[in-house]
């Protein structure tokens, strides 16, 4: 076990889990946008046909798990457990959304950066030995984050620049054990080298409209953990992607890491940025779980699979807030999770 740890917060595989299939859903605006080709589906429907934006948000889910597993070329039953999550109060959107498969799930919180929480857990527990095949998912949805955390749609309220735009979107990945049987028809896309856990960082910042501000540091912490425990420099990723830090932390977090010795410049891209393009209204950019996890079903893997990127490093990011948390005027925490994805 002492040689899968490396540094203080890394772990690097034996066996490196598999990423074999992936499935993205976006809504009709992300759809729009500079990757809107890359989507597996997309709903121009807002309420994919349901009576409420919750019930929604888990039927993105549902989607993108049926297509992930369609990609890899398995059932359900081929599941040995899901690792799931979303924005939403006990993670409705994930359990609604995927109770239907019937198979053990890990319902995981992260925010914004529950996307590499849940790669993470999934490849520990396939290198441990655990399973052969897991789903790893996440999603979010403009009206149900604005429902909860914000204000409701019909207030119409002026967003500040600083601002980002929740995703409507789902994004799942089928992991499989080195060792399982290919099956006829998987895409082979990448694997998980190796991981980095994310901490809670806290700078005392309370602008809950200005989440790339608060998400930045703790970014700039797991990237700067992850070089060090693993001994690399930036350049020997292609591409080090943050989740959804948007304009305004995509700034802090390149002066950050110029603080701790490392230019990032070059090989860096933000999927809050990426997502939607300028002329869409969306102030600093995307943001939402299924921001980062549907640029990483729809995008980022295709990149891999096809060779243009040897290694990557895919950092998603959270701001840890709750409505509870801001309105006892408590700051807003980040956390960030880093996994080391490679070309197979």
């Amino acid at each position: 076990m002492a040689g899968k740890a490396v540094g203080k917060q890394s772990v690097s595989f034996e066996n490196p889990p598999v990423i074999c299939g992936a499935g993205s859903v976006v809504g009709k605006k992300e759809s729009e946008g500079p990757y809107g080709g890359y989507f597996d589906e997309v709903e121009e429907d807002p309420k994919v046909g349901a009576d409420s934006w919750e019930e929604a948000e888990g039927k993105l889910q549902a989607k993108a798990a049926g297509i992930a597993m369609e990609h890899a070329g398995i059932n359900k039953e081929k599941l040995r457990y899901i690792v799931a999550g979303d924005l939403l109060g006990q993670l409705m959107a994930s359990s609604f959304g995927l109770i239907n498969l019937g198979v053990p799930l890990f319902g995981v919180y992260g925010a914004c950066s529950t996307m590499g929480e849940s790669l993470g857990i999934a490849s520990m527990l396939i290198d441990g030995g655990f399973a052969d095949y897991i789903l790893a998912i996440t999603s979010s949805h403009f009206a149900s984050a604005e429902k909860q955390f914000r204000f409701p749609l019909g207030y119409g309220n002026q967003r500040p620049r600083a601002a980002t735009w929740t995703v409507t979107g789902s994004g799942a990945v089928v992991l499989r054990s080195a060792m399982a049987e290919k099956q006829e028809g998987e895409r082979l896309s990448a694997k998980v080298e190796g991981i980095t856990t994310g901490k809670v960082i806290d700078l005392g910042i309370k602008d809950s409209m200005n989440m790339g501000a608060c998400m930045a540091p703790a970014a700039g912490e797991v990237i700067f953990q992850n070089l060090t425990d693993f001994g690399r420099e930036p350049e020997d990723y292609d591409k080090i992607i943050t989740g959804d830090l948007g304009m305004v932390g995509k700034d802090i977090l390149i002066d950050y890491m110029r603080t701790r010795g490392f230019e990032i410049t070059e090989q860096y891209m933000d999927c809050g940025i990426e997502i939607f393009s300028e002329d869409q209204n969306t102030q600093a950019g995307g943001s939402g779980c299924g921001c980062s996890a549907s640029m990483l079903a729809g995008y980022i893997l295709k990149q891999l699979e096809e060779g243009k990127w040897k290694r990557i490093l895919f950092v998603p990011t959270g701001a840890l807030l709750s409505q509870v948390s801001f309105n006892e005027g408590n700051s807003v925490p980040g956390i960030a999770h880093a996994v080391v994805l490679e070309n197979i």
